[in-house]
């Protein structure tokens, strides 16, 4: 049947829908842009987990597919500039890093003028500087206001933030198949909130948060307002600078594609950045990092977020990552986002009720972001199973699996063969009948 209708397809009706979806693709030529799947390393093994070779990864919103680019200009930095420039390479350039990949992924992500945002540090690292930081600026006041369901480190970070400053947590209920809504979070906020964080994309529904309307309302509260974007930066449309937006963190593995354990950006509304003072102190944030004198003075500006040394090999793979966003293009990089997801969604509708799936994610594409949760009672051993056949989505406890659609680097062939295998293994194993309904945290990014 005919998705762009709305109606479930499968079978030879989903791959010929998949084939002529990517024929007209604009930016289907973006997937050459990255390392093919499966392809040998240097040692011979493949590139799949379980020893399989890789035929679908549905996992982008977890760790982006890296770029080819990636590897030629490492190869450059490492031989023509840290080979050849040495030491003068901080001097030449590497020094204001920080700054000059930040502006690039707050113009071509976040909506944010120069001067905004920093890349440093990791996502724990930098929602600890910058939530520490808005709350010293609200003396007074005793708050954070935070949901039950947002990612762990978030809730754990500010749950270690309110034991060291004294404060007390506001913990909204949210359903894990949606997400936060504006008017639960006018009913937590008032006169005593310091702080209101959340994920503007939920990472286990793939909810996307009104960030506009509810920002307004922690200003109406007095408070200040903290956006998480790992599952939103690269994949929906950001403005935080139209929002009014207080700050902002994400990482740059995801749909920047980063790399593993890509340093985090910050971003703090310059009309805050003479007001918050971010705990860590290190010698790069200092006014005159070279003056090795007594006593901190932070950098004016965005600067006064770094605190060590900049990791510059790990911020080129996000430059890299960011200028093929740029060049796509995010409301082009939205558009298939939403199209990937809304065909994955009517490919598992076309399934019989007797396998026993469940959409986990919003239906209405305003709200979502770009995976799809689904839930079987079994679906732990299923996702081992996927990966064995070499089709890597990801397991979030208890019972989901999220299909991770990148817009720049996931075909629409890719979705419709690796739905058709998931078919096969759900059709091959009995539904279980004893699954919890319980909502427990997820494990990993």
């Amino acid at each position: 049947m005919d998705s762009s209708k709305g109606r479930p397809v499968e079978g030879t009706g989903a791959r010929a829908r998949a084939a002529a979806l990517d024929a007209a693709d604009p930016l289907a030529g973006f997937v050459d842009r990255f390392l093919p799947m499966g392809a040998a390393g240097p040692a011979g093994d493949l590139a799949a987990g379980h020893g399989a070779p890789v035929v679908a990864y549905l996992d982008g919103n977890s760790l982006g597919r890296p770029p080819r680019e990636v590897a030629e200009r490492m190869q450059d930095l490492i031989t023509a500039t840290w080979g050849s420039r040495l030491i003068r390479g901080w001097t030449d350039e590497w020094m204001t890093w920080p700054e000059t990949v930040g502006d690039l992924v707050g113009g071509s992500v976040l909506g944010a003028a120069p001067g905004q945002t920093v890349v440093a540090d990791s996502t724990t690292v930098m929602l600890y500087k910058l939530a520490r930081a808005a709350v010293a600026a609200r003396p007074g006041r005793h708050e954070i206001v935070l949901d039950t369901d947002n990612f762990p480190t978030d809730r754990y970070v500010l749950e270690g933030i309110a034991q060291e400053r004294s404060l007390r947590l506001r913990w909204v209920e949210t359903d894990p198949a949606e997400g936060i809504r504006p008017e639960q979070v006018a009913g937590a906020v008032g006169p005593d909130t310091a702080l209101v964080v959340f994920s503007h994309v939920a990472y286990r529904s793939g909810w996307l948060a009104d960030a506009e309307a509810i920002t307004r309302i922690a200003h109406d509260a007095g408070a200040l307002m903290l956006w998480d974007l790992c599952h939103s930066a690269g994949s929906v449309p950001v403005e935080l600078d139209r929002w009014s937006v207080d700050l902002a963190v994400g990482c740059t593995y995801k749909y920047l594609n980063g790399g593993p354990g890509a340093p985090a950006f910050g971003y703090v509304a310059e009309r805050l950045q003479g007001e918050l003072q971010q705990p860590i102190w290190g010698w790069m944030g200092r006014r005159d990092p070279f003056e090795m004198g007594p006593g901190y003075r932070p950098a004016e500006g965005i600067r006064s977020v770094v605190s060590g040394t900049p990791p510059i090999m790990g911020m080129l793979p996000v430059r890299v990552g960011v200028e093929l966003v740029a060049e796509a293009g995010i409301e082009a990089i939205r558009a298939k986002s939403v199209a990937l997801t809304q065909f994955a969604i009517e490919i598992v509708d076309g399934w019989p009720n007797e396998l026993g799936v469940e959409v986990a994610s919003p239906r209405d594409p305003a709200r979502r972001g770009s995976h799809v949760t689904l839930r079987r009672a079994d679906f732990r051993e299923v996702n081992e199973a996927l990966w064995e056949r070499g089709v890597i989505p990801d397991f979030r406890e208890p019972d989901g699996i999220r299909i991770g659609l990148s817009p720049l680097s996931t075909t629409f062939a890719e979705v419709e063969q690796a739905l058709a295998i998931m078919r096969e293994v759900l059709e091959s194993r009995p539904v279980a009948t004893d699954s919890s309904s319980a909502r427990a945290g997820a494990a990993g990014p």
